[in-house]
């Protein structure tokens, strides 16, 4: 039981987060829903919060990211070993979203516990303009 405390403190057999889409095309303004899928793991876990971020990536000479804007759900909920939680998630697109040829989005998802390492999960959306067909 003990090995199993340290291996979760470090990442290995941790809870793990997966955030789950409707869909993965929207327009500027528009409403994302959703859940967080949160996988207990080998050992309970006191969550402390779950961080979303919309972040830009821009390709060229370098790559550049910009975090666009951010969700933070603060708990304390207890994640049982094997368990499966669901937390609602909505997020609203910003209006000045642009669709970009050379930029990609993505939602990053973050579980942080109490103790322990925190548990990453990235879930790429395309942004097409208002009067595109999806």
């Amino acid at each position: 039981m003990i090995l199993r405390k340290y291996m979760a403190l470090v990442g290995i057999g941790s809870a793990k987060i997966d955030l789950i889409l409707e869909k993965d095309i929207y327009r500027p303004g528009e409403l994302v829903k959703g859940n967080f899928l949160v996988k207990g793991g080998t050992i309970e876990q006191q969550l402390k919060r779950i961080d979303c971020d919309l972040v830009k990536t821009c390709e060229g000479d370098k790559t550049e990211e910009e975090i666009i804007d951010s969700v933070t759900i603060f708990t304390s909920k207890l994640i049982e070993s094997d368990a499966t939680n669901q937390v609602p998630f909505t997020f609203r697109l910003p209006l000045t979203m642009q669709p970009a040829i050379s930029a990609s989005y993505r939602f990053q998802s973050r579980l942080a516990f109490k103790q322990g390492v925190e548990s990453l999960d990235h879930d790429v959306i395309q942004v097409i303009a208002v009067n595109d067909s999806v």
